[in-house]
């Protein structure tokens, strides 16, 4: 039986004996731990998972009662309005999981979970370590699902914001304290090295000479164990697992470089270069560090977001008396008073008061928005110049600012095809580099044996693809993070790569190229013993008992007082009601059985037609240009409208758009936008959001209007935060210049790789060389990626 642990690879201590029977045969364990989850994973029937692993499993730790005892913690109700959503019944939380560290690890977590008949879905980051799932909580405790992932030897707890940001800081500091070791022995051993190479010991004792190699030696030690040890874990944690990553070659070289100098010194012959593979590190270590900072700065938009909201809130009681208090112990319904210049700590409605509001962070406006009693206002938001009192209608995971963040890390979660593609290049680029390195190594032995080794290190550095591997991701967070700023909310993965691709555009008229707000147009006298004041006042008597949005156009008419009675919404039809002497309704033509018209709303007295209604609904004043936009890019705009009357076909001969369709109901929708994909036409939707779920679906990719706190309910790609229909423009050219940059990502990293590789193994560049080369081609990739945060 072998000595190693067949779950996690490592030894099996001595005298300790378990196994557990995996395709027939007895497999060691090292601990109970692991042999507990590799028992588990056979009685799931998931045994697939150890075919597929590509690094190796972390080993397993026993929850003890303390533990057990803090992840129930996690079902308390005030504790997880921090970390859970909830819509429609099915709740969303996004885990942190440790352990992580293939795509097997995602494939098994998954199997895991949706064994629980109450997941319904589970999305998994390898890069990131996390999980974005969504379950029926009332069914299963967060508990058992964070229990279910520890039975396979993976510890999970919720994702928050602060906790990544203090991770990112350990990382930091981490990197600053290696690099200040490297940096420090560095110079040291350089003094030397220098000073030596000069001859300034020349005449002087050859046991000297011995002396200062042996004290080069010690000022090296510390670089090479401490400063250049995680290239050397993340290597050999890689060939445990039979994978190749990046940090492979790298270790082969300096640790190479480091033993030859130490044979070097302990046998007293050839050469030795402490102070080339101190540089060497301290300059690795110097270009990881700026790469990770590039990094944070491409994802600093999220974060940021999260520091927007307050600590405080100042709450109103039932007395009427004013407490302060921390702003996460906020409840639904409590009031809150916002005095001017102060941030609204959660999302509610306006009771008391008015005000306008800063919305530029979820728009990128910095218009003011004036608010009136009734209005939504949002956490996060800045109230400019009122006092007001809000009720609190939304806490925690639920309010639109945690939405937003939780919506871009689901984008985000999810990893384009060209990512895994170039992640699979990049793979069997360093198993042709390792193979060419040998030949290189071979090839100048026979010519020159003493510069052979140090070619060969020049080639293993100057070649690493790690500019390869940054490519595009971190042109894509850059530009995710660059729309979300400007208010264009990207939701799905693949919207950047499908937007180069799409032909023809497809639009919803009301609220999406027109404003939405009703003005009367034309009042249509049918019965001549009522005047148009009198229609008028009977028509605003009606609609203030309506939320359509016709109803608006009879805002600015100020009824007489009428008593009436019954008063009664007929959905699809319109509203009626009555008083002592008449029946009164006002709603669509052909109501009653009357004879139908081209008028949007018509005024029926004792179900007779008195009075008909035209209303003009206004093009949006950006809805031109964008059109005209689109045109020139050779992309066909059409019209899809609910709307039966001639509207959509004014608006559509207005803005010369190539086609409408009238009265469509959302399936006639999805009919349409399925015919033109059946003719090879990659389509874009741009509607509501709400309404248009069906079309959305068919759509290649979908774009709605701003929707409120409803966003995470809404089926589009894309949801344009600000409503604005200049933001697809914006949209469209940051796919392009994405698209742009990436091209000269791939297009850089593969013209260094392809130059230096030459020039390397003929030995025209020193390992220092090849250390700044290699660092400068992942710095300009990743600079280059974030030119996206300045459009």
């Amino acid at each position: 039986m072998s000595n190693f642990c067949f779950h996690c690879l490592e030894s099996v201590p001595t005298g300790f004996s378990a196994s557990v029977i995996i395709d027939d045969k007895a497999q060691p364990m090292c601990c109970i731990g692991c042999q507990a989850v590799a028992q588990n994973i056979v009685d799931q029937g998931m045994t697939d998972y150890y075919k597929y692993r590509t690094v190796r499993a972390g080993k397993v730790e026993q929850l003890v009662p303390e533990q057990l005892a803090f992840i129930k913690s996690y079902d308390n109700e005030d504790i997880q309005d921090e970390f859970i959503a909830t819509n429609d019944n099915i709740s969303e939380v996004l885990l942190s999981v440790e352990g992580i560290t293939c795509a097997a690890c995602a494939w098994l977590i998954e199997k895991q979970l949706l064994s629980l008949n109450t997941v319904k879905r589970v999305d998994v980051n390898t890069s990131t370590n996390r999980a974005m799932i969504q379950w029926d909580k009332t069914s299963t405790p967060l508990s058992e699902v964070i229990t279910s992932l520890a039975k396979i030897g993976y510890k999970a707890y919720p994702f928050q914001s602060d906790i990544e940001a203090q991770q990112k800081q350990q990382t930091a500091k981490a990197y600053i304290r290696r690099l200040g070791v490297a940096g420090l022995m560095t110079m040291q051993v350089m003094m030397f090295a220098f000073a030596m190479y000069f001859g300034m010991f020349s005449g002087m004792d050859s046991n000297f000479e011995q002396y200062f190699r042996w004290i080069s030696l010690v000022l090296a030690s510390p670089v090479i164990l401490y400063s250049a040890l995680p290239f050397l874990t993340n290597a050999i944690n890689g060939l445990k697992a039979k994978q190749l990553n990046m940090d492979l070659p790298v270790s082969l070289a300096i640790f190479g470089a480091f033993s030859a100098s130490c044979y070097a010194t302990f046998m007293q012959v050839g050469e030795v270069y402490f102070e080339s593979v101190c540089m060497f590190t301290f300059l690795l270590l110097l270009g990881k560090y700026l790469e990770f900072r590039a990094r944070l700065k491409a994802s600093e938009f999220t974060a940021n977001l999260q520091k927007l909201l307050p600590l405080t809130a100042r709450t109103i009681n039932d007395s009427g008396e004013e407490l302060i208090i921390a702003a996460k112990k906020l409840k639904l319904n409590d009031v809150v008073l916002i005095k001017a210049g102060e941030t609204i700590p959660a999302d509610g409605e306006l009771i008391k008061g008015k005000t306008t509001v800063d919305e530029s962070m979820m728009t990128g406006e910095h218009q003011p928005v004036t608010k009136f009693i009734g209005h939504n206002v949002y956490a996060g938001c800045v109230n400019h110049d009122g006092v007001i009192e809000i009720k609190i209608n939304k806490i925690g995971q639920n309010t639109l600012l945690n939405q937003i963040i939780r919506l871009q890390h689901n984008a985000l979660t999810k990893r384009p095809k060209l990512v895994e593609i170039t992640d699979k290049v990049a793979q069997w680029f360093i198993a042709s580099l390792l193979i060419f390195a040998s030949l290189t190594a071979i090839g100048w032995y026979q010519i020159d044996p003493e510069h052979a080794f140090w070619i060969t290190i020049s080639v293993l550095v100057a070649t690493c693809p790690c500019a390869l591997s940054l490519a595009i991701p971190t042109a894509l967070t850059c530009a995710v993070a660059t729309l979300t700023r400007k208010g264009v909310l990207i939701k799905q993965a693949h919207v950047l790569e499908t937007l180069s691709q799409i032909t023809l555009f497809a639009f919803d008229k009301t609220g999406t190229l027109t404003q939405g707000k009703f003005s009367l147009d034309e009042v249509d006298i049918i019965d001549k013993q009522y005047t148009k004041a009198q229609v008028l006042d009977m028509a605003a008597m009606l609609e203030r008992y309506s939320e359509h949005p016709i109803a608006s156009a009879f805002d600015e008419i100020t009824p007489a007082h009428h008593n009436l009675d019954n008063v009664e919404v007929h959905p699809g039809l319109g509203i009626s009601a009555q008083d002592a002497n008449n029946h009164y309704a006002i709603g669509k033509s052909g109501w009653f059985d009357s004879k139908k018209s081209n008028a949007q709303a018509s005024l029926y007295i004792n179900k007779q037609v008195v009075a008909r209604f035209y209303f003009i609904d206004k093009v949006k004043n950006d809805a031109q240009k964008l059109i005209d936009s689109l045109q020139s890019q050779n992309l066909t705009c059409h019209m899809l409208t609910g709307d039966a009357s001639d509207a959509g076909k004014k608006v559509a001969k207005q803005l010369n758009l190539a086609s409408v369709q009238s009265g469509c109901s959302p399936q006639d929708k999805q009919t349409a936008v399925e015919q033109w994909a059946s003719q090879n036409e990659v389509v874009a939707m741009v509607g509501d959001g709400v309404n248009d779920s069906p079309v959305f679906a068919s759509a290649h990719l979908s774009i709605a209007m701003e929707t409120g706190a409803d966003i995470s309910k809404n089926s589009a790609d894309v949801v344009l935060l600000n409503s604005d229909l200049a933001s697809i423009d914006h949209l469209l050219n940051v796919a392009k210049q994405t698209r742009r940059i990436i091209k000269q990502n791939l297009a850089l990293s593969l013209l260094y790789n392809a130059s230096i590789l030459p020039l390397a193994a003929l030995g025209l560049v020193a390992p220092w060389m090849a250390v700044i080369g290699m660092s400068a081609s992942s710095i300009i990739v990743i600079s280059n990626s974030l030119r996206l945060l300045k459009l």
